[in-house]
């Protein structure tokens, strides 16, 4: 492989020629090779979108000249793109702040930019990294404002797939509506109630993250770019921070907004913390969810089997036949995951000192690995699980017919303690509570039925 020399204020080595990154790059993929995995597209995203942004802005300002600023603004466009991913080598586990994954987006859109004006990589001419693609820029405010940026896309395409298994429950919901069944508190037998209903708790449940997850997201839209190292806004142009995030706001189509006090959005990762929560939240609900649906599904002849879910692959390497709840199964394994990588981002955000976290890049890496976890997991789940899951009724009947929490409709008609005396005789006689209260002339088949579907 041939080689370029590259020089920083340490010294001199050697860049692969090919490559588009540079020394400092080079440097962090030496100093960090900790994972083996790379840094999220979507972060890489954020930030070219805040390099196009900010290359507007100075030419706009007359800071860049038009030659420079159009090269920068085509350059970061094709990272936009995708045209670079192989060139984005830095380990989410890297320099704090994330500086390493910052330059190496900084290198590679300058050597790109040169390279359409005709220099040759390496040479930071008439493109410099630092002094031209990174003009009145910090690791400091490009960053967090890199991790809104990706967190607010994410989220975006997250919603509809949270919409889509909302109404795939609701229409569960309606096509069980008169099934009726025995609920179940403790474990234990509890009062009748519908699998209809049982499916528009499920529903509900959905419909309420969706809510909690946009209101929290807009703490996102409120951006910190402009405040550069600490939050002043050195080297910065005084009309630089508006006009920068109006670019943002036209190359995003994100709602976004300069923050009131450019510190506060440097120093603190609430708003990270407020919305991992708010999926955090999901994620525990998913999983009641999903061990509900392996409940409701169980046996099929020793279990529950109120309910079948889809058969998508055979459950056993030795038993014939066997068919298990894989998805939902999957489903929690993803929860789990996300719950823990709510933990790391509740650590990182409680790790920052003064003026910076310097936990960033495991924030932005965990926050994105958890949106994109949620996406396909929900996606596939309503898909292959829930569209696909069907009511076996006559068992939820037969479980309907015996349990004992049917005594409890009876309480307005003849009193708690009568009613007790019905399940005494049940369990003494073994008939059924709706035998018994149709023997005594309580009432009549009808009549009981109405009391749970009406």
């Amino acid at each position: 492989m041939s080689h370029r020399v590259e020089k920083d204020s340490l010294g001199e080595k050697q860049v692969p020629e090919k490559a588009y990154y540079g020394i400092q790059t080079l440097r962090a993929v030496e100093n960090f090779p900790i994972s083996g995995i790379k840094q999220h597209s979507e972060l890489v995203w954020g930030v070219a979108c805040i390099k196009k942004a900010a290359a507007l802005a100075h030419t706009d300002l007359d800071l860049l000249t038009s030659e420079v600023g159009e090269a920068i603004v085509k350059a970061a466009t094709e990272v936009l793109d995708g045209k670079f991913n192989e060139d984005f080598v830095v380990d989410p586990y890297q320099a704090g702040a994330g500086t390493s994954h910052h330059m190496n987006v900084n290198e590679v859109i300058a050597n790109r930019a040169n390279e359409m004006l005709g220099g040759n990589k390496g040479e930071y001419t008439p493109v410099n990294p630092n002094d031209h693609v990174n003009m009145a820029q910090s690791t400091n405010d490009v960053i967090p404002t890199a991790i809104r940026l990706a967190t607010l896309k994410c989220l975006d395409e997250l919603e509809p797939i949270l919409k889509d298994l909302q109404i795939a429950l609701e229409n569960k919901a309606k096509e069980f509506g008169k099934i009726l069944k025995s609920g179940r508190t403790h474990l234990q037998d509890a009062v009748p109630m519908t699998l209809g209903q049982e499916f528009s708790g499920f529903a509900k449940v959905v419909e309420e993250r969706i809510r909690e997850i946009k209101e929290r997201k807009v703490s996102l839209t409120r951006l910190g770019i402009g405040g550069t190292a600490a939050g002043t806004g050195m080297n910065a142009h005084p009309e630089y921070a508006k006009r920068v995030v109006d670019h943002l706001k036209e190359l995003t189509g994100l709602p976004v907004e300069n923050s009131p006090n450019l510190f506060e959005a440097m120093q603190s990762m609430g708003c990270f913390t407020e919305i991992s929560s708010a999926l955090r939240n999901l994620a525990c609900d998913m999983t009641k969810i999903a061990n509900d649906f392996r409940l409701l599904s169980s046996g099929p002849n020793t279990g529950l089997d109120e309910v079948r879910l889809p058969a998508v692959q055979p459950g056993s390497s030795i038993m014939p036949g066997k068919v298990n709840p894989v998805m939902a199964e999957m489903l929690n394994m993803v929860m789990y995951q996300v719950i823990g990588n709510d933990h790391t981002i509740l650590m990182g955000a409680q790790a920052g000192q003064l003026e910076l976290n310097v936990m960033m890049p495991l924030i932005g890496y965990n926050m994105i690995q958890n949106i994109k976890l949620l996406k396909n997991s929900l996606s596939v789940f309503t898909t292959r699980c829930v569209n696909g899951l069907s009511a076996q009724p006559e068992k939820c009947e037969a479980f309907f017919a015996n349990t004992l929490g049917l005594a409890t409709a009876l309480n307005p008609q003849i009193g708690y303690l009568a009613a007790a005396e019905i399940v005494k005789e049940s369990m003494k006689s073994g008939k059924s509570i709706k035998q018994l209260v149709i023997d005594k002339k309580l009432l009549t088949d009808k009549e009981f039925d109405a009391l749970f579907l009406d």
